[in-house]
């Protein structure tokens, strides 16, 4: 009986198997009616709308069941209060004052100098003579008749106080002497502008004349005399910085050649408009103690023009524009436990920008949680999922 049942089973899926490859649309096509294709055509239709159907019923219900189909990947970032010190980067040089090259005040040869190239001199200090030219024997000579002027006018104006003699004996006595005495302090005068003396406290640069030379007043370079002390920066600004950048503003001076970073200020900031480039003239001391900063170094510049000791910045990406020009970012509000929020739009008003953020002015709190990747992506009223990961040493969230 067993066996008759299991023959008989068989039988009825052999002739299943049959009846399907009979009714294949292999075989359908092969019977070339054009009656049998329209039904098996029919069939098919019917079983494709069963299909569908069942489907449409399976995605219902797993909208029902997975709540985050279709939500965005996003991370965040919390806005914070901190301080912002905006800066204002430009290329300056260093230059002192006290940087000259010295010529002569008197025509002649250079018969002696006194000093050499690195030796430091202070202020008055005689570093070269010029030949005179004769000037002062003319002044001993002129001094012996001063003194002769000086005892005739003594002795005239002894006399005359006795009342003896006459007053034009006195006058031409005393106008005499006064004559010579000027002489002698022009010639004097003469003679000392063949003495070379050093105008302030520094260091011999450089000596470019040799002994023995002829020198042309005003016009031979004889020497280079620098002060180290009282280095600054001279730079131009920009008109638009004029009531910003003001004496005592503080600057952060960078010198790449020294590979020196110094901190300092401003020590005066013009208060003429060039007309030609519309830029103002400000000077930054430099400290110099070790004497490395040496004249026309290229030296850059961040001087800080604006600061707020309670600023919001946010990086510059996620910021985006209206049609009407207005700038929002979108933020994230009623996060479930599971990071599921909602984003919204929010219009913000922004200010200065420093590297790679921006200051917003207002519209925007502290502790508001803002998105930043997939800011792009995302669209008002959306419902977005946060996933957050910790950076070593910075947390996002």
């Amino acid at each position: 009986m067993k066996n008759l049942y299991t023959i008989l089973l068989a039988s009825i899926l052999l002739a299943s198997c049959g009846e399907q490859k009979k009714n294949s649309v292999e075989n359908v096509l092969e019977s070339n009616s054009l009656e049998v294709i329209r039904k098996k055509r029919g069939e098919l239709v019917n079983e494709q709308q069963t299909i569908n159907e069942q489907i449409k019923l399976l995605d219902e219900k797993i909208k029902t069941i997975d709540t985050t189909k279709h939500v965005p990947l996003i991370t965040t970032f919390t806005a914070q209060t901190e301080k912002f010190e905006h800066v204002l980067e430009l290329q300056g040089n260093v230059t002192t004052k006290n940087l000259l090259v010295i010529t002569p005040e008197y025509n002649g040869i250079l018969t002696k100098v006194y000093v050499k190239e690195g030796q430091k001199v202070n202020k008055g200090q005689l570093l070269a003579k010029i030949d005179d030219g004769g000037l002062s024997q003319q002044l001993a000579q002129l001094r012996i008749q001063t003194d002769l002027a000086k005892t005739t006018y003594e002795r005239q104006k002894r006399l005359w106080d006795q009342n003896i003699g006459s007053e034009i004996q006195f006058l031409q006595a005393k106008s005499t002497y006064e004559s010579q005495q000027e002489v002698v302090n022009q010639l004097q005068q003469q003679i000392a502008k063949t003495s070379v003396r050093a105008p302030f406290t520094g260091t011999i640069d450089d000596v470019i004349t040799e002994q023995g030379s002829v020198v042309a007043a005003g016009q031979t370079q004889l020497m280079r005399i620098v002060n180290l002390d009282d280095m600054y920066i001279e730079v131009e600004v920009p008109e638009s910085y004029v009531s910003n950048v003001t004496k005592g503003k503080k600057v952060e001076v960078n010198l790449p050649v020294l590979g020196k970073t110094i901190d300092t200020k401003i020590r005066q900031a013009s208060d003429f408009i060039n007309p030609a480039n519309r830029t103002f003239k400000a000077e930054i001391e430099v400290p110099n103690k070790d004497k490395n900063i040496k004249p026309n170094l290229t030296a850059r510049l961040k001087i800080n023009d604006y600061t707020n000791e309670n600023a919001i910045l946010i990086p510059q990406s996620v910021i985006s524009e209206n049609a009407d020009g207005e700038q929002y970012v979108y933020i994230v509000t009623d996060k479930n436990e599971k990071g599921i929020g909602i984003a919204k739009r929010l219009i913000i008003e922004t200010g200065k920008t420093q590297g790679d953020v921006i200051e917003v002015l207002n519209n925007l709190e502290q502790g508001v949680e803002i998105i930043k990747e997939g800011a792009r992506s995302v669209k008002d009223g959306q419902s977005v999922e946060v996933i957050n990961y910790k950076e070593e040493g910075n947390d996002d969230n």
